[in-house]
């Protein structure tokens, strides 16, 4: 899963988590939102982090991200995160905004945190209100041991997700362990830009909080922002980190001589949590990888790979197995990019299916077998430009329909 070089800077913990960084704890219960499952999860700091966070771009922002938006802006500090699942808070009005201030004031008042130290997220149906006694009776549980565990957090979060996701990983700053831990949901109403997905990062890092939001902002765009599942962009979706400055080390800036380490280490848990997020769409079966390579600009390459990826034609073609690779050449054209076309060429893992704008005879046989297994990529060679973007997404099948068709019921 590591590269040579990250092997070099970090080593990912086993069954690590969000509340593996030093002073963080984590749990999850049923209370009652969803009919059987765990619905309401929450994590915390010992002590007030330093936060930064990116939210979605849809312009029916849901009201737990308002409401924690407001929290961050007062100092660029965060304690605590709740979390329900089962119900959005999404167009739901005064009552809804109401409803989420309340969610933070009972839950701030629970884990003895002051209330603008306390971040609010939900997922779910949009446009019912939160039932606030079931609320309420989750919050008045969550000192209860037999709740805590990160495990259940990571299962609370979830919807129509098909499994966790989570990992934490492990590297030096001035000789202090550090450690970067994560968590997030997401399967369907996944575009660029964020989507239905809710992704949350804790570190014991000692890093100014100025420096966390540039660093969170220029990663989300080169991981949570590079994967599609179905091209819908949600009202929920909001990316936190905490960092706790609990490992002891000296404050992180662009100018410390590890800044490096630890911006790669926070990028490859926000990596791996996205991918994750694409492997898991509604109803995938494969995990597909797109690279563009030789573009004039990252950022044209970036447009060009997410084109590709969220091509429905592209993701069918996969699906099935068939090495239809004009859909691919297709969404290259369209992207709005500019490149020269007698200059692309097109692999499909190891196999040359066009070169310098033509078609590359494969074998037919040879292509079907390697589309058929769990993770796909393709590569896109466009020519010497110095560009390059990496995008996840997942194949287009028959389930997905199923599952959306039947969402509500």
């Amino acid at each position: 899963m590591l590269t040579e070089e990250q092997q070099g800077i970090f080593k990912i913990i086993e069954n690590g988590n969000i509340a593996t960084a030093k002073g963080f704890k984590a749990g999850g219960l049923h209370c009652g939102i969803r009919k059987q499952k765990i619905d309401f999860g929450w994590f915390y700091s010992e002590v007030p982090a330093n936060a930064a966070g990116v939210y979605t771009l849809n312009a029916f922002q849901a009201a737990p991200l308002k409401v924690t938006q407001e929290s961050i802006a007062k100092e660029n500090k965060l304690q605590a995160v709740v979390v329900n699942s089962g119900i959005a808070n999404a167009c739901t009005g005064k009552q809804g905004l109401m409803d989420a201030y309340d969610m933070r004031k009972s839950f701030a008042e629970a884990v003895g945190v002051e209330e603008h130290l306390a971040a609010v997220a939900s997922t779910g149906l949009i446009g019912e209100l939160l039932p606030m006694d079931r609320i309420h009776k989750g919050i008045s549980q969550i000192n209860d041991t037999e709740h805590h565990g990160a495990d259940k957090f990571e299962t609370a979060i979830l919807t129509t997700d098909t499994h966790e996701k989570g990992i934490a990983i492990e590297l030096e700053i001035d000789g202090e362990k550090v450690v970067i831990g994560g968590a997030a949901k997401g399967s369907g109403m996944i575009h660029p830009n964020m989507a239905t997905m809710l992704g949350f990062v804790s570190t014991d890092a000692n890093i100014e909080a100025s420096e966390l939001t540039n660093a969170l902002r220029s990663i989300t765009n080169k991981s949570f922002n590079m994967i599609t599942v179905d091209g819908d962009t949600s009202t929920n979706d909001m990316v936190l980190v905490l960092a706790n400055g609990k490992a002891g080390n000296k404050p992180l800036s662009a100018e410390h001589n590890e800044w490096d380490n630890f911006y790669q280490g926070l990028k490859f848990v926000c990596e791996y949590l996205a991918k994750e997020i694409a492997r898991d769409g509604e109803g995938a079966s494969k995990l597909v990888e797109v690279t563009v390579d030789g573009s004039f600009t990252d950022e044209s390459a970036a447009a060009i790979a997410k084109s590709i990826i969220s091509s429905n034609l592209v993701k069918t073609a996969i699906h099935g197995a068939d090495a239809n690779w004009g859909r691919i050449i297709t969404a290259i054209g369209y992207s709005g990019e500019s490149l020269d076309p007698d200059q692309v060429s097109i692999y499909l893992g190891d196999i040359l299916v066009v070169e310098n704008g033509v078609p590359h005879k494969f074998e037919e046989d040879e292509a079907k077998q390697y589309l058929m297994q769990d993770e796909v990529t393709i590569l896109a060679k466009l020519g010497d430009g110095n560009g390059k973007a990496t995008a996840w997404g997942c194949d287009l099948s028959y389930e997905y329909v199923r599952i959306n068709a039947s969402y509500r019921t």
